[in-house]
């Protein structure tokens, strides 16, 4: 009968419980004809109502709640996993409205999958003109240098050196963001195997800090760590990959730091983590910007920031580098006052 659809089962069902009216009427009439007790037959009416009723609650109960069931864990497995709800610890939930709470649930995550998919459409959208602009304004400089030299440039000894070394500058750019673009692509593809080993973390941004001084100084920045960290503090990651993210966090804070300015970095441990803190009082980032930070081609100030250099690529480069360690990175920021990233790295006893 577990096999039986719903609308055979309700026949099924309806078909019983009208043989039993029929024989409970038929039996009132017998027993009334024949003089009997009026309380022997409704004792007789009620125990065979409670042998019905135990009958077909059974049928009901053990057809169509299994139905409800299976239907309820098929639904649940399309939803990812979350804490247990604890509100009904206590009592029991029939499986009607849990089925009726699991399809609330999964409609609204069809919803935001449906948002999310416009919204990575439209993101599609504009990373592909975003990557057009950026090839695109190098090419046309080294066009407009080349024909400048063509048209009889070379011959001036005032601008054919110039101009040769504006285009090779240009063409450095292009091989920039082409190999900014392959590792991210190869870091979200997993193609890009992290070379991991144990090292002292806070000597390797030592080693940055003072590698960076001069560039900070030109600028008039203070880099400083909150500490002397003088023992050493060891991680589980890929050195290299790791000294990007450093450099390119730190050479941020300098481009777009406070004359006066500093930037303090922080190695906090926690657990089986190391947190690593950059934190500078520079000009900071309005809240609208910060979600989209990490996002390729992303500029708060394009402008500017094709002013200052870089592909446009550095900090989505920087999260994807230190999601392929299986950890997570953060930033907060207040406009005038300044930014921090926070990320995380393995820490090794």
């Amino acid at each position: 009968m577990d096999k039986l659809k719903i609308p055979t089962l309700t026949l099924v069902i309806s078909s019983v419980s009208a043989v039993v009216q029929t024989v409970i009427i038929s039996a009132i009439s017998y027993y009334m004809s024949h003089g009997l007790d009026l309380a022997v037959i409704l004792m007789s009416f009620f125990i065979t109502f409670l042998v019905s009723f135990f009958v077909l609650y059974v049928v009901y109960n053990g057809i169509i709640f299994n139905k409800i069931d299976r239907l309820y864990y098929l639904v649940k497995e399309q939803q990812p996993k979350e804490i247990p709800n604890t509100e009904f610890q206590l009592e029991e939930v029939d499986s009607i409205t849990r089925l009726e709470e699991e399809i609330q649930k999964l409609a609204i995550e069809r919803n935001k999958e449906f948002e999310q998919k416009k919204h990575l459409d439209s993101y599609r959208k504009e990373y592909l003109g975003n990557v057009s602009h950026e090839l695109k304004t190098p090419i046309f400089n080294i066009q407009g240098y080349i024909s400048t030299l063509i048209d009889g440039g070379i011959n001036d000894p005032e601008i054919n050196l110039d101009y040769l070394k504006r285009a090779d500058k240009s063409v450095d750019r292009m091989i920039h963001i082409i190999d900014d673009l392959e590792t991210i692509s190869q870091l979200e593809i997993g193609t890009l195997e992290l070379d991991t080993e144990e090292y002292d973390i806070a000597q390797q941004i030592k080693d940055i800090i003072e590698a960076l001084e001069f560039q900070a100084t030109r600028k008039n920045i203070r880099l400083l760590l909150a500490k002397k960290y003088d023992k050493p503090i060891y991680v589980k990651a890929d050195k290299f990959r790791i000294r990007q993210v450093l450099v390119n966090l730190l050479t941020n804070s300098i481009k777009y730091g406070k004359d006066g300015g500093k930037t303090v970095v922080s190695i906090n441990l926690f657990d089986e983590q190391v947190i690593i803190e950059i934190k500078d009082n520079g000009i900071g980032i309005a809240e609208k910007h910060v979600p989209r930070l990490f996002e390729r081609f992303y500029r708060v100030d394009k402008g500017r920031s094709r002013e200052q250099g870089g592909t446009g690529l550095g900090l989505a480069i920087v999260k994807h580098i230190i999601e392929a360690h299986g950890e997570t990175i953060d930033v907060s920021s207040v406009i005038n006052e300044g930014t921090v990233f926070t990320f995380t790295l393995k820490r090794v006893s």
